[in-house]
């Protein structure tokens, strides 16, 4: 979404549609399924937190929704999610991305991660980001006249 005042606006202008038939056809899409949330990004080096762990756990299979609720809800996570195991090569199926300042920061929001946790946690390690990857979201192409 451009970073304007009205950006739906701005999209609608770019589409050749309103504002609102832009809003309702996201809402259509978010309803099917087809988008899955509409959020800001935050750029989080420039904000300061240069120090980014990939906390990853080892949960039972059957409880890993529920953990993953639990743990998604809490402040210091941007974000969770489940992924496969790899018998043998990887255990871990539940995975929260943690902020921080420094690396100390972002362990000790680990240490909170496990205590609630609590037994449910079997295994647990910390990725640490070497690289900063260019992201990029959806991109409109302005039509050609």
């Amino acid at each position: 979404m451009p970073l304007v005042p009205r950006p739906y606006e701005a999209v609608a202008a770019v589409l050749g549609a309103t504002s609102a038939a832009v809003r309702a056809r996201l809402g259509e899409l978010l309803a099917a399924g087809v988008v899955r949330r509409i959020a800001a990004v935050p750029n989080h080096y420039r904000l300061g937190y240069v120090a980014n762990g990939m906390s990853v756990w080892d949960v039972d299979d059957s409880d890993v929704d529920r953990l993953g609720a639990l743990i998604g809800s809490q402040p210091a996570v941007s974000h969770c999610y489940r992924r496969p195991r790899k018998a043998g090569v990887w255990r871990y199926n539940l995975f929260a991305m943690l902020h921080g300042h420094t690396r100390e920061e972002v362990l000790a929001q680990a240490e909170q991660v496990a205590a609630l946790l609590g037994p449910a946690r079997r295994a647990h390690d910390v990725l640490f980001s070497s690289a900063i990857l260019k992201k990029t979201g959806l991109r409109l192409r302005q039509p050609i006249a």
